[in-house]
């Protein structure tokens, strides 16, 4: 889709904070973070839902990396996840640290991208 702005970043015609990318999948940073290392997973084709992804387990196995790379990030076992679809029109799941427990600052965007690649 010429106007998803999620197929725009997978192009790298808009940028992001990557954390993640395979040949199917990429895991970004939110721009709008509920805590610090708040993460978007996105298959790079484009889906309306995450329940069309035709490899959904492949998908999730993504998701569970980037989970676990937040919790050794941000020293909190409590990541939470959420799939609603509304905001953008591409699949994609949030993945993101307890903002309570979550160590960080979630405006450091470069430094929380670090953090959790480093982590994988």
């Amino acid at each position: 889709m010429n106007d998803c702005i999620f197929c725009k970043i997978v192009k790298g015609e808009i940028p992001a904070n990557k954390v993640y990318k395979d040949d199917k999948f990429l895991a970004f940073l939110d721009i709008n973070p509920l805590s610090p290392g708040h993460t978007l997973v996105i298959p790079k084709d484009h889906y309306r839902f995450v329940w069309d992804v035709p490899n959904a387990g492949e998908y999730f196995e993504v998701t569970k990396k980037i989970a676990k790379a937040q919790q050794k990030a941000f020293g909190t076992d409590v990541i939470w996840s959420k799939i609603m679809g509304d905001e953008v029109f591409h699949a994609h799941i949030w993945v993101f640290p307890h903002a309570k427990l979550a160590q960080g600052d979630k405006t450091d965007f470069a430094k929380n991208a670090e953090k959790i690649s480093q982590n994988l």
